[in-house]
């Protein structure tokens, strides 16, 4: 695989996981007392809480790995399901809009994380960051994937109100609908690819 395609699966992949249009509608509610400048660097705080939690396991995360004795095909699996579970949830529209806690700045809590880096943005940072080890053309493409994802993170809770009044609710909604779809894909994916890995050890 060449460096542009692993960038294009990796920025997809974690496109979808993080879900651009999906976060708007959380990220007005949690930031509607806030006037314009608050929540402009509101948005940019989040972005830098997440690429900072993402960049840690994308260099970290396979020596947690090691020290806990996890391969990698355990960690394709236990990704894929949990990515599946929030699919589920984005398809059914079950996932519950985080309440603004009074004492924490939300750009960093609930925004930042768990909202930009979740579980899930995480084991596909780990699992790509494997895949990229011992190639700097791939590493160079996983990290521009990674800052071009938050770019567009940051665009979309920077513009929310453009987009809100775009898109409408049911525009919103539509996307969010889609991504689920998508994230589905992925997650059946990682489940495949780690069932093939264990049949091949086993």
């Amino acid at each position: 695989m060449n460096a542009w395609q692993f960038f294009g699966e990796a920025f997809i992949t974690l496109l979808v996981i993080m879900d651009p249009p999906g976060l708007v509608p959380i990220f007005l509610g949690l930031t509607k007392t806030m006037p314009h400048a608050q929540r402009a660097a509101a948005a940019r705080q989040s972005v830098v809480t997440a690429i900072l939690v993402i960049t840690a396991f994308a260099i970290l995360g396979q020596t947690i790995l090691d020290y806990l004795n996890i391969s990698l095909a355990a960690l394709q699996a236990a990704g894929g399901l949990l990515l599946l579970l929030v699919a589920l949830d984005l398809l059914t529209g079950r996932a519950e809009e985080p309440v603004a806690a009074t004492d924490v700045n939300v750009a960093m809590v609930p925004l930042g994380t768990p909202l930009l880096a979740g579980p899930g943005a995480i084991v596909a940072t780990m699992v790509f960051a494997n895949r990229a080890e011992g190639e700097p053309a791939l590493v160079v493409a996983l990290a521009a994937a990674i800052v071009a994802v938050h770019v567009v993170l940051w665009a979309s809770m920077r513009y929310s109100l453009v987009l809100h009044r775009v898109l409408k609710d049911s525009g919103i909604t539509l996307l969010s609908r889609i991504a689920g779809l998508l994230l589905s894909a992925i997650a059946v994916q990682l489940l495949a690819d780690a069932i093939r890995v264990f049949v091949e050890q086993g």
